[in-house]
């Protein structure tokens, strides 16, 4: 069942058409990476979701119901341009988002304290937000987006500010909220991030969907002719006319080979040459990354 449905959305501005017959599918508690390259059109579309703008035509869904205005309440939007008070103390800013978004002064004390406690920055409370470095802003500002404990997350470029420990801390937030029922839509750059979060993406290109589906059955969709070979123990493999070797490591006997498609063979023949030069403990399709497939991808279309 889908929690949030964007149908046929078109947003144009002037003669440029941002959004043109969008249509997205967000699972009930799933990570859904909203992926494209610069002017795509991903923020356009996180921008109507949050009722900031209006779509041109097009009809978005939160529970099976048409989206309003009172739904923005159900949202928790972490947009990639920070918006904290750089004048204004931590604590008295965080509760002031928190009221904003419909709790009670005393809930939302109990919630901030667990999530200051949680992420380590009790101790800037009291400090001005301009006191922080930018990945102490970037907890404030995470925190503030799921105080309320949101059915939709919107994650626009969350790791931007953090050193790799820090990131990795926010990530495991991510994968608890997702545990917890959150239905989250992480957008990114870092194609790494989208293999470790998500669960399904739709990848936007000027405009329009050029891709879609969950992240593990495009990778098997866009493998190729290349596999991975581990070989028991030091194995020197040789190549032959039906495969190229593409790397080899005979500490780990790892192999990479791509089949030769002139020559038209069947992987088991492949097998019969190979196993010559060893014993062979697996033998695999290799998986080209969410990175390789995007710019594949993205390069077809441009």
């Amino acid at each position: 069942m889908s929690l949030f449905e964007a149908q046929n959305v078109t947003k144009q501005f002037g003669d440029f058409k941002a959004l043109d017959d969008v249509s997205i599918s967000v699972p009930a508690q799933c990570i859904y990476g909203l992926l494209g390259p610069n002017g795509a059109g991903k923020t356009t579309l996180i921008r109507i979701i949050n009722q900031i703008t209006g779509p041109d035509s097009g009809n978005l869904y939160l529970n099976g119901k048409k989206l309003t205005p009172e739904d923005v309440l159900a949202i928790g939007y972490l947009p990639e341009e920070r918006g904290l008070y750089r004048k204004m103390k931590v604590g008295e800013q965080a509760l002031y988002f928190a009221q904003l978004k419909g709790l009670s002064k005393a809930e939302a004390m109990k919630r901030l304290k667990y999530w200051f406690r949680k992420l380590d920055i009790v101790d800037w409370w009291g400090k001005k937000v301009e006191e922080l470095s930018k990945g102490m802003q970037q907890k404030v500002q995470f925190i503030t987006t799921i105080l309320h404990e949101p059915k939709l997350i919107i994650f626009d470029e969350p790791f931007t500010g953090f050193d790799p420990v820090n990131a990795n801390l926010i990530k495991n937030e991510i994968l608890f909220l997702r545990e917890r029922g959150a239905t989250i839509i992480f957008s990114t750059h870092i194609m790494a991030s989208v293999e470790e979060l998500c669960d399904n993406i739709t990848l936007i290109n000027k405009g329009k969907t050029i891709l879609e589906g969950s992240v593990s059955e495009i990778r098997e969709k866009w493998a190729g002719k290349e596999y991975e070979l581990v070989f028991q123990g030091d194995v020197k493999l040789r190549e032959n006319g039906n495969f190229t070797i593409l790397s080899q490591n005979t500490e780990d006997g790892k192999s990479f080979i791509r089949l030769n498609t002139i020559s038209g063979i069947s992987t088991n023949e492949i097998l019969h040459d190979v196993i010559k030069s060893g014993n062979i403990i697996s033998f695999n399709p290799a998986l080209p990354s969410m990175n390789e497939i995007f710019i594949r991808v993205v390069e077809s279309r441009n």
